[in-house]
Order: C-alpha cells, then sequence, then structure tokens
C-alpha cells in the first residue's frame, strides 16, 4: 500500500513537470517565431579588404562606407575575416570578407547561415577595387557586371610546353585545346558531374536598372592620374575620364597582368557568355561569393536576384607599350596609381543605388526593380 501511494505521487509529479516544461516550451516558442528578434537587414555592403583600422586613415575598400553610411553597431564575428558593423536606422549592414574565392565563400555562407540576421529580402551590394582593360575604360572608372567567370577551373600546361598551335596552355575541363568547340555545357545545365561552375550570372535587369540610374554620374578624379593614362597611347578609351559602365568581370585566385594574359581574359569571358559580353575587370572574389549565394538561395536564406556587383577600376589588366609586363606589374604593387579615386567613385555610384532602395523600401522589399525571369546558360 506505502508502495503504491509512493509510485502515484512520482506519477503526479512527472504529469506535473511535464506539463510545466510543455507550457514553458510554448511559451517561449510563440515568443521566438522563424524571423521575430532576429536583426532586419535591407542592404549587404559586400567589401573584400581594408588597410588598417576601419576608420581614420589610409582607405581600404571598407572605411568609406563604415564612415559614411554610419555603420556603428559592431557584432562580433569570429566565424570569418571581420566583424559586421550595421546601421539599425537604415537597416544595412557593412562586411569584410577576406581576399579570395575561399574567403568570400567562407565569409559569405558564414554570414547567411548566422541565426542573428533576416537576410531573406536583403539586397547584396559587392563593392571593390578591380583591374581594368585599357581597351574598355580608365581607372577611376565603375562598371556593374552581370557574367561573373571563373578563372581558375581547368587544365594548365607552362607555356614552355604547349604545342605550337596553343595560344595558352590554360583549358577547361571537359576539353583536350583551349577554347575548344563547341564549348561544353555549363555546370548544373544538362552535364553528367556537378562539381564546379564556369559562370555565374548576376540578376542583368537589376543590373541594368543600377546602371541606368548611375551612367551619367560625374565621377571622382585626379590630375595625377593623367600621367598614368597617357602612357597606353594605343587605348583610346584608357585615354579617357572615369565613367559608369557595364561589363564582364572574371574572378581568379591569381592575380596576373599583361598583355597576353589580357587576351586570354577576353577570350575567356566571350568563350563561356557565347559573346554576350565584354571582360572589362578583373578580381578575385565574385565566383566565391556568388557559389555561397547560390547554395543560400536554395534554402531561402537569401534571394540571389537581389544580388549586385560593383568593380572600381584601380589599375589596368596589362602594360603600356613602353614597359613590359613585369615592369608594370612591380610598378603597380607599389600602389595602384587608380586607388582613392576607385573606392571614391565605387561609394558614390553604391550610394545612389542603395539609397534609392532604402528610400523607397515599401516597394522593394517585395518587387525588385526591373525584375524579370532570369534565364542562364
Amino acid at each position: 500500500m506505502h508502495t503504491m501511494i509512493i509510485k502515484k505521487v512520482v506519477i503526479i509529479f512527472l504529469l506535473g513537470l511535464t506539463i510545466s516544461c510543455s507550457q514553458q516550451n510554448h511559451q517561449n516558442t510563440s515568443a521566438n517565431p522563424a524571423n521575430e528578434d532576429k536583426v532586419p537587414v535591407k542592404v549587404v555592403i559586400v567589401t573584400m579588404f581594408e588597410i588598417g583600422a576601419d576608420e581614420g586613415d589610409e582607405i581600404g575598400e571598407f572605411q568609406l562606407w563604415k564612415e559614411r553610411r554610419e555603420l556603428n553597431k559592431k557584432f562580433e564575428f569570429p566565424q570569418s575575416h571581420h566583424d559586421l558593423f550595421y546601421n539599425s536606422e537604415t537597416q544595412t549592414l557593412g562586411m569584410v570578407t577576406g581576399i579570395g574565392t575561399a574567403n568570400s565563400a567562407a565569409a559569405i555562407m558564414a554570414l547567411g547561415l548566422d541565426p542573428r540576421f533576416d537576410l531573406s529580402r536583403a539586397y547584396w551590394l559587392v563593392a571593390g577595387i578591380a583591374g581594368i582593360d585599357p581597351e574598355d575604360a580608365s581607372i577611376g572608372s565603375v562598371v556593374w557586371s552581370s557574367f561573373l567567370v571563373d578563372g581558375d577551373l581547368g587544365y594548365e600546361l607552362d607555356a614552355r610546353e604547349i604545342p605550337d598551335d596553343w595560344r595558352t596552355g590554360y583549358f577547361h575541363f571537359d576539353t583536350s585545346t583551349p577554347f575548344e568547340t563547341p564549348r561544353p555545357k555549363i555546370s548544373g545545365e544538362g552535364r553528367a558531374y556537378c562539381c564546379h561552375k564556369e559562370v555565374f550570372v548576376a540578376n542583368p535587369s537589376l543590373r541594368d536598372w543600377a546602371y541606368e540610374k548611375t551612367q551619367d554620374l560625374k565621377l571622382f578624379d585626379e590630375e595625377s592620374l593623367w600621367d598614368t593614362r597617357n602612357l597606353y597611347s594605343e587605348h583610346p578609351n584608357a585615354r579617357k575620364a572615369p565613367e559608369v559602365l557595364k561589363g564582364g568581370h572574371i574572378a581568379a585566385m591569381t592575380f596576373w597582368h599583361g598583355k597576353l594574359k589580357n587576351k586570354w581574359a577576353n577570350e575567356l569571358v566571350s568563350y563561356w557568355t557565347d559573346g554576350a559580353t565584354d571582360f572589362v575587370t578583373s578580381a578575385m572574389e565574385e565566383t566565391g561569393t556568388f557559389q555561397s549565394l547560390t547554395y543560400l538561395d536554395r534554402i531561402d536564406k537569401v534571394d540571389i536576384d537581389r544580388a549586385l556587383v560593383l568593380r572600381g577600376g584601380s589599375n589596368f589588366t596589362m602594360q603600356p607599350p613602353n614597359l613590359s609586363a613585369a615592369e608594370n606589374l612591380m610598378k603597380e604593387s607599389e600602389g595602384y596609381a587608380g586607388l582613392e579615386v576607385s573606392l571614391e567613385n565605387i561609394y558614390l555610384a553604391g550610394s545612389v543605388v542603395l539609397d534609392e532602395l532604402i528610400a523607397n523600401w515599401d516597394t522593394y522589399e517585395t518587387q525588385i526593380p526591373s525584375m524579370k525571369k532570369i534565364k542562364t546558360e
């Protein structure tokens, strides 16, 4: 009898504890639905490097955004290269990914999976410097890009060992010679295996909208840059004042330079885009950034159709007639001639677009500007 009473008491206690825990869990769940209590983000500014401190010294890609957009609220971000900074009023988040596709892919993925932020309606602006083709534009110019071509994936032979009839030692997976035709299908479009992606396409209609908003801007310039521009006597576009353009982009981990590599870059972009765009800028991160955005889009963490790429020409991708490729590269390595001007112009053009998005958020939260159905190859 005594044993039965004890058992009943224990059962009643356990039932009470279960009900209490259930009620508490229900209350906690009700107070924290999917995106409630998360930090709302309208815009993510993606930069790749900073020089020294984030404020008050020589400017890198992040500093102007942090200072002028008042990104003052710090979020520690030890799982990546650099802490995050936020403006609560404009709901703008700024990040520094680190240089190269590996860093950019890791940083974007880390942010996309960070439970503190609601990025589901955020626009993304990749804003950084680049090498620029003197065939197309001058240093200080800024370029909105849609086609983002990978300059790493493939096979490569030392140029001293290539067949006599090859133009380059670099050729692509699923081919046996450089720029073989017909070209292979782009990964994900009927290829038998899946593991590499040669081209990403940033929403062309959004890119065109951003270009239309900024194409007539009067950009910053410096008199000293004309000394560099005027060396390019065979390239009329290199001897122009800075302007806003549209054009193709290459991302590659190797900082390449020179007339022959510049020719390769033009052929590569034309090859993978079927001539839809021209090579204009070269940097190191976009394919990593967009690979992560692609995966995050699949699980509804982000909307990849809201991503923009804006690069500013800090240096030319090839040498002028009076210098060798090696001489010019070493000269540029001492400091990019167009660094500060390109950073100012990236900020100027990018801010026009961000201001429009934020000021008209009631529209752009649900309606992407000039949005059309995107078809990639």
